[in-house]
């Protein structure tokens, strides 16, 4: 089965094109710039270079959030279009479990981490054993002191995934202490092929696939923003 992978849950673009369970090809993206414009000029120059035309795929797997509002708003989009007009299946895969799923370990506590600002994080924890990737505390949007506490409950180490996990190593570390494992440059994004595993026993309608922001609802941001000016305010 000929497949395409689209991942932009951060300003990371990765995109992958497998046929069966032969990767074909892999391009990642680290750069900030508008995913709006770079994802299907990606696509075709991928397709290209792998010999593939858009009516020989016969799947669409793309990362649905949580993370970046807009890019994940772009990936569902684009791969919801590609699906209905190919007519072809879409598989919708959690963004966090695809990059827990790109690091490479076993028998482990994994937890990826995108930035959602304020001092919260995008976070999940997963277990990789066996090839597997089985979660073991669902997505959520999460203050890092709050999940650090969560996390202690684990008794075992846990491996912190994602490039912007370092924006919150030093209070991850400073509350879980040997118990925090850091990547590093080892797991900064979403590997490809890590995606088009994830996403081959998935299998949807592309009208029922949405994205999921894991947003805090308006009124929560208003408050915390209201309470930080506040502490500010007597510091």
């Amino acid at each position: 089965m000929k497949t395409l992978a689209i991942d932009t849950s951060t300003y990371t673009l990765s995109i992958g094109l497998a046929d069966g369970d032969v990767i074909l090809a892999e391009q990642v993206t680290n750069v900030k710039k508008n995913h709006s414009i770079r994802v299907m000029p990606a696509i075709q120059t991928l397709m290209n270079e792998a010999d593939i035309k858009p009516e020989d795929l016969e799947k669409i797997i793309v990362t649905n959030g949580p993370g970046s509002y807009t890019g994940v708003r772009i990936g569902v989009t684009i791969a919801k279009t590609l699906a209905w007009t190919l007519n072809i299946p879409l598989a919708a895969v959690s963004g966090l479990a695809s990059l827990a799923a790109s690091a490479p370990v076993a028998d482990k506590l994994v937890c990826p981490v995108f930035d959602a600002r304020r001092g919260r994080i995008f976070t999940g924890l997963y277990r990789l054993s066996n090839g597997a990737v089985q979660p073991v505390l669902e997505d959520r949007n999460v203050s890092v002191a709050e999940w650090c506490t969560e996390l202690l409950l684990q008794k075992e180490p846990v491996l912190f995934v994602g490039q912007e996990s370092k924006i919150h190593e030093k209070i991850i570390a400073e509350q879980m202490g040997e118990q925090a494992v850091f990547a590093g440059r080892a797991v900064p994004y979403t590997r490809p092929a890590a995606l088009l595993a994830l996403g081959a026993a998935v299998e949807s309608n592309p009208t029922e696939v949405v994205p999921n922001y894991a947003r805090l609802a308006e009124a929560e941001a208003k408050w915390i923003e209201a309470n930080e000016k506040k502490a500010a305010g007597r510091e």
